[in-house]
Formats: structure tokens, sequence, C-alpha cells
């Protein structure tokens, strides 16, 4: 290991779709976090790590901060918040193309700044016209511009993260890319191939659960159960004669065995779990619980 190198923790958080996974992905260089259009897709922290020779830099993708009106949605902003109080560094992502963005502070409703230094980045900067880039740089001076999409201005944001970090040893093994398990990866690909493929209020009541992984079997033996509230959304999931969960299936077991490196079978199923994103005992239970139950 080079000597004189910093480490530390550096919190993505920011509104839903902001491009906070989208910049982590981009970051490590590898998918961890899910991509979709549709807002709240990311529900847990997701701990992307990226080591660079001087630095080594764990990301924390946070689920977007937004006003709670259920047991889902606080325990997705507990997650936001106990990733910002954790961090040594804090992004605060905004969407260049939003009108009048609010601060860190307002948009998370704190009552004081964070501890840490707060970088403010302007992301999808690909998206807005000369001009407008002109009129951001006058009102945020010392916001970074960038685009997770394209990785424009990224060096620049990476370089300015790693000046602030801490002087530490590494904090994991500079192979790795992340600290949770693949059983989280495998569950959040089913999910993220469901948001994909279904539409109005089905993919906000579906949550997934991995129920067995056995790397020790050829093909990789992973069981999978995608939870529901109703059985109305129970048989949209299924589809006709069980069409749409083999779609689902069909382009999740690509997406898992492109991330474990081997064949899978993946035995998918659907159980109706009635109300569970307003019940806190159900929540925890399907893994959205506080970020130290989670774990990281």
């Amino acid at each position: 290991m080079p000597t004189n190198v910093r480490s530390g923790f550096v919190a993505v958080a920011g509104k839903p779709n902001a491009g906070k996974s989208t910049l982590l992905n981009r970051l490590v260089g590898q998918k961890l976090a899910i991509i979709s259009p549709k807002p709240q897709s990311t529900r847990n922290r997701v701990t992307g790590i990226l080591t660079r020779h001087d630095a080594q830099i764990v990301l924390l993708d946070a689920p977007g901060l937004l006003d709670p009106r259920y047991a889902l949605q606080e325990a997705m902003r507990r997650h936001a918040l106990t990733a910002i109080r954790d961090a040594d560094v804090v992004l605060h992502l905004i969407d260049a193309t939003e009108p009048s963005p609010a601060s860190l502070a307002e948009a998370a409703g704190l009552d004081h700044p964070p501890a840490a230094p707060v970088l403010v980045v302007l992301n999808k900067i690909d998206s807005v016209r000369d001009a407008q880039r002109v009129a951001l740089a006058e009102s945020f001076p010392d916001a970074l511009l960038i685009s997770a999409t394209t990785g424009e201005g990224v060096e620049s944001l990476l370089d300015r993260v790693t000046s602030l970090l801490p002087e530490s040893p590494f904090l994991y093994d500079p192979e790795d890319i992340s600290a949770q398990h693949l059983r989280f990866f495998a569950s959040e690909l089913v999910r993220e191939t469901a948001l994909e493929q279904l539409d109005d209020e089905v993919p906000y009541a579906l949550a997934c659960v991995i129920e067995e992984f056995r790397e020790d079997r050829s093909p990789v033996y992973i069981r999978a159960v995608m939870f529901v509230e109703r059985e109305s959304q129970k048989r949209i999931v299924i589809g006709h004669r069980g069409a749409r969960i083999r779609a689902i299936g069909t382009v999740a077991r690509q997406k898992i065995e492109g991330l474990v490196g081997a064949p899978v079978y993946l035995d998918l199923w659907v159980k109706v779990l009635p109300n569970w994103r307003r019940d806190e005992g159900a929540v925890k239970r399907l893994g959205y619980g506080t970020t130290e139950e989670h774990g990281s």
C-alpha cells in the first residue's frame, strides 16, 4: 500500500432522480445500484468502493431525500440521513435542469448543515444549453458541474473529493468494489427488472427477498420471492399463463449471471404481503430496516 494515502466515506445525497445511482455506478466502474426513470428506486443504502493509487473512496448511495408518507419511506429517509451523518464528505447531487434547487439542509430537513464538508454537484449538465451552464456557474460558483451519464467532470470531482478525505489506511481490500453481499445485489437486479417491465403502482408495491443462494451448485441456485400488496398485483406480476414472471425471470437471470460470473438457475416466486409498505414490522422483515440492521 502506498504511503500518505487517504480513505473515507462519501455520501451521495439528493432528491429522487438526481442521478445518484448513475454516479455511483460511474465511479465504481460497475453496475451496483439499480437504475430506473421511476423515482424512489433506491430503498437501501448501497455501498460502492473506489480505490485509486492514493485514496480509497467508500461511496454511500442513499435513497432520495423526501418527506415520508408511510413506513417504507420513513426507513428510506433514515438510510439517507444516516449516510449523511456517517460521511467524511457529502456530495449534494442536484439535477442541473431543476429550477431553484434547495440546499442540502433544506432538502434533508436538517436543523444545521452536516459536520462533514458538503460539495454541491450539479449533475445532468449534458442536458443543459451553454447559456444555462454559464448561468449555473454564476449562481453556484463553488459547485462542480458533471454528467454522471457521459463522465464529464467526474475526474475533477474525484480529485476534489480525494483532497477532502482524512489521511488513513485503506478501509477495505483494494480489490473490493462493495461491502455488500451478492444476494443483496441479486435481489436488487430482480427488482430493477420488475421496474422495467411493470407499469403504474405495481413496481412501488414490490419488494424482493432472496430466500436461498447456493453458490456451491452449478448452475448457482437462487430462490427469490417478490412480495406485492394485493392479489390483483400478484396476477399482474405473474401475467397470462405466467408470461410476465417468466419474462422478468429471464432478464433478471441474465443480469445476475453477469454479476456472479457463472450460470444461474433463478427460481422466482410471487407472494402477497398486504399493505407491507405501511407496516413497520413488514418493512424490517423485507430488509428495509435501519442501516445498523441491514448493514452496508
